[in-house]
């Protein structure tokens, strides 16, 4: 299963962690032409694989969730202030 470290579990919190958002809101990755795809969801869609850790909820399509099983999610923000999400495999 994927897991997330602890700045992508602190990054997905404060995109999720806002008065006017739901508590089911969290951070959605499906495939892409490209990879894949990263953008903020209200609440998973039906057959999404849902990966909660340390208060930080991740949705994955099905495709995704076989793809990223064995990975670790990383997240910052570079240079510019743009934030930036990154996957390296477990170890």
């Amino acid at each position: 299963m994927l897991t997330l470290t602890e700045n992508a579990c602190t990054i997905v919190k404060q995109m999720t962690d806002a008065p006017d958002v739901p508590d089911s809101a969290g951070l959605r990755i499906t495939q892409a032409e490209a990879g894949f795809a990263v953008s903020a969801a209200e609440q998973a869609e039906p057959g999404d694989q849902v990966v909660e850790q340390d208060g930080a909820t991740v949705y994955l399509d099905p495709d995704s969730a076989r793809q990223l099983d064995a990975m670790v999610l990383d997240a910052g923000i570079d240079d510019t202030g743009t934030l930036q999400f990154g996957l390296v495999t477990q170890a």
